[in-house]
């Protein structure tokens, strides 16, 4: 039998936030008071490390595509290896990026902002202090 629509997907609940540590903060998106907060285990965890995603959009789930470049500006193009395959809803995708947003956010307030433009990050010869 299928859940019913007002029950959260078990798979969603991953993905709700810690309470917040700060206080007055706001509810984080989807949540609401009271709803207890699922223990996760994290035994047999793989982690693994991406610098590259490829996000393939379908009408019913976002198909998200991770892997290593490992391409050097100047040097010869070598294909991008996926390593991993994430699926997920739209609704889920949606609590995705409302946490991911609310972290980067703190991780701004705390250590500045975030440059994802390359060029904008690279520091010249003649910028770079000199060796001491």
């Amino acid at each position: 039998m299928a859940p019913e629509a007002s029950e959260p997907h078990p798979a969603d609940a991953a993905l709700s936030p810690a309470p917040p540590v700060m206080s007055g903060a706001p509810a984080m998106p989807g949540t609401t008071a009271g709803t207890p907060i699922p223990t996760v285990e994290a035994e047999g965890l793989q982690p693994i490390y991406a610098n590259f995603v490829k996000v393939g959009p379908s009408p019913e789930e976002l198909v998200l595509d991770f892997g290593l470049n490992s391409n050097l500006p100047g040097a010869p193009a070598v294909p991008i290896k996926i390593s991993q395959r994430l699926v997920m809803n739209y609704y889920t995708a949606k609590r995705l990026w409302a946490v991911l947003g609310m972290s980067l956010q703190r991780h701004e307030q705390a250590f500045g902002f975030v440059e994802t433009e390359v060029s904008k990050r690279v520091v010249s010869q003649t910028q770079r202090p000199a060796a001491q």
